[in-house]
């Protein structure tokens, strides 16, 4: 603290941000995201450093993270000449036979660390101008686990690009520039698909999984889309569409956001949480089996008894014909689980 003479910093400041939040608790940045490449250097001293200042009094955590992610690297395409020189990748092209030339010199492709050195660095402004900065964000967290190093695909890009518009008119009008909206109540089936969309995507984003929140996401806008394919949106689906999709793509989300009548950012609203009762199916399939052996499955209400789950499992043609003249000294039905039959 600069205007501190007497202390690193304001005590009741470091507490606040970096003081232990009940027993048992180190303290610390909730998470810290950095290379395994950087470990070595700046994730050593800064830990060593931070021990010092906690051993003298100045800080109340024991370590500066309470969690520490590695995440992977983008890779690209590099391409280099007879000589072992990398090349421009950008002026690189495939020729008729499969193989790489710069010009009419034949180069060897090889797959890494994007940068200068190879020569095969991609300029995130140039990304940014052609498809949006938006684009660009889902594309570098839709590649896969962030935790996994992946190669750099342009023509990939393009599908982040037309998701976005495709989320795009599944609000506006692209003629007129109005809205596809009313305040219809949602069915069961658009309720369900909601619902199961906002748990995955959370648990997406508390695991850092922002792959699997940008494919939930895909499906619900997909459903959107051919639920209503000749009529409007449901309000009460589309903002919660738009909340879920503010941390991923945050321009194109504020402007649908004002778009909907809202004055404020929509920074300021709470993030959806699943309503539980849509998350539960209401059909099960569920095995059938015979002296232990799986047979058969069949489809039952999710909260079927017993005795409804037997009833069904007789009624289905395949265990009917598996159980025509054999005895049946036992069933074993457990709800919601399976169904045994016990035959002579």
């Amino acid at each position: 603290d600069p205007t501190n003479d007497e202390a690193l910093v304001d005590p009741v400041n470091e507490r606040y941000w970096m003081g232990p939040q009940f027993d048992g608790d180190c303290g610390g940045v909730d998470l810290y995201v950095g290379g395994v490449e950087h470990a070595v250097l700046h994730l050593l001293y800064a830990r060593f450093w931070h021990k010092v200042l906690f051993d003298l009094g100045h800080v109340s955590s024991s370590e500066p993270f309470r969690r520490l992610f590695n995440q992977g690297m983008i890779q690209a395409y590099a391409y280099r000449d007879d000589r072992g020189f990398p090349v421009e990748a950008a002026e690189v092209h495939e020729g008729p036979d499969g193989h790489w030339y710069l010009g009419d010199q034949l180069v060897h492709r090889e797959l890494g660390k994007m940068g200068k050195s190879l020569k095969n660095a991609v300029a995130p402004d140039e990304m940014c101008d052609r498809y949006g900065a938006d684009t660009l964000r889902l594309y570098e967290m839709f590649g896969g686990p962030l935790d996994q190093s992946r190669p750099w695909d342009t023509t990939a890009v393009v599908g982040m690009y037309r998701l976005l518009q495709r989320i795009w008119r599944l609000f506006v009008n692209e003629e007129t520039g109005e809205l596809h909206l009313d305040d219809a109540p949602l069915d069961d089936g658009t309720n369900q698909a909601l619902h199961r969309t906002i748990a995955a995507v959370r648990d997406g984003m508390e695991t850092l999984r922002f792959n699997t929140s940008i494919a939930r996401i895909t499906e619900l806008t997909n459903h959107l889309t051919s639920a209503h394919a000749t009529g409007e949106v449901p309000r009460d689906a589309a903002e919660p569409l738009v909340l879920l999709l503010a941390p991923l793509a945050p321009h194109l989300a504020e402007e649908l956001w004002s778009r909907l009548g809202h004055e404020t950012s929509l920074a300021y609203e709470p993030f959806p949480v699943a309503d539980e009762a849509w998350l539960v199916d209401d059909l099960v399939e569920l095995p059938v089996s015979l002296n232990g052996k799986v047979k058969a499955r069949v489809v039952v209400a999710a909260d079927a008894s017993a005795d409804e789950f037997e009833a069904t499992a007789r009624a289905d043609e395949k265990v009917a014909a598996l159980l025509e003249g054999r005895e049946v000294r036992k069933v074993i039905a457990v709800p919601g689980r399976m169904i045994n039959f016990v035959v002579a």
